[in-house]
């Protein structure tokens, strides 16, 4: 039924909130494949290990297998991490307008998917199966109804998508959006054109917490006089929870004690 419904979206919703709490004290590997130009031709990779620092996420340069290509700039990269936890652990008027930032950045997050349960009008398409799960799928299409209340809602207006649901859970598995229409962006100084794409798919990480596993993003539009491409292939491997400040300053300092990083041999 539609109260059915609702009452599930009610609860993606609140999920897809918490799980972006979760996402700030998980560590990751993120292998990008980037495509310039054709996307026959070989994508440039870039590996990443993104660890949570409080007021951001410090990104260390890592080999195409997600292991130090260099030990002694890792352990240089890790030092530098090291003051990053310390500062962020610290009362300062400086950490506090830093994490005042975090906390805004949160709120309209949470905002924006809050809007999604009016902005879109969701029509069952079926059930899917994915490994052992089953996925309820529903196609989103722009409300009419729906007054936005800011520039970043204001979007919802010219995309539709697919998101699919794992009825189990109540947890966003997976959502694909196409632009509809020419988006303007950044004070109308850039702009997205229709026929964009983003997909992006999530699995259960650890109990509750569902986290992105691959992402794709298939961006044309233009920058003040410039036409840019964005052709990505983001994959998300290597979760770990290394906590907030405290704990992750804990964990840094065991790891830049061990052997392998004292002596600088790989």
């Amino acid at each position: 039924t539609e109260d059915r419904r609702m009452a599930m979206l009610d609860q993606v919703i609140a999920n897809q909130k918490r799980n972006d709490e979760g996402d700030s004290v998980y560590e990751h590997i993120e292998k990008k494949e980037i495509y310039k130009g054709a996307l026959t031709a070989p994508p440039e990779i870039r590996v990443t290990r993104n660890i949570p620092a409080g007021t951001g996420t410090d990104k260390i340069p890592m080999g195409p297998d997600g292991k130090p290509a260099d030990v002694n700039a890792y352990r240089a990269d890790l030092e530098k991490l090291l003051h990053s936890l310390m500062w962020a652990t610290e009362d300062g008027r400086a950490q506090r307008d830093a994490y005042d930032k975090v906390e805004k950045h949160r709120k309209d997050k949470g905002e924006l998917i809050d809007a999604t349960k009016t902005a879109f009008i969701y029509t069952f398409m079926g059930r899917e199966p994915r490994a052992d799960r089953m996925l309820l799928k529903f196609r989103m299409d722009p409300n009419p109804a729906y007054k936005a209340t800011s520039r970043a809602t204001a979007i919802f207006a010219k995309i539709h998508g697919v998101a699919w649901i794992d009825e189990q859970a109540s947890q966003l598995a997976k959502v694909e959006v196409e632009v509809t229409d020419d988006i303007s962006i950044g004070g109308f100084l850039a702009k997205v054109y229709k026929g964009s794409h983003f997909m992006q798919e999530r699995w259960e990480l650890a109990p509750g917490l569902w986290l992105p596993t691959y992402a794709q993003y298939d961006f044309d539009g233009r920058r003040l006089f410039m036409s840019f491409s964005v052709h990505e292939k983001t994959f998300y491997t290597d979760y770990k929870r290394i906590g907030p400040p405290k704990e992750a300053l804990a964990e840094i300092r065991a790891e830049l004690s061990k052997p392998a990083l004292t002596t600088g041999d790989p």
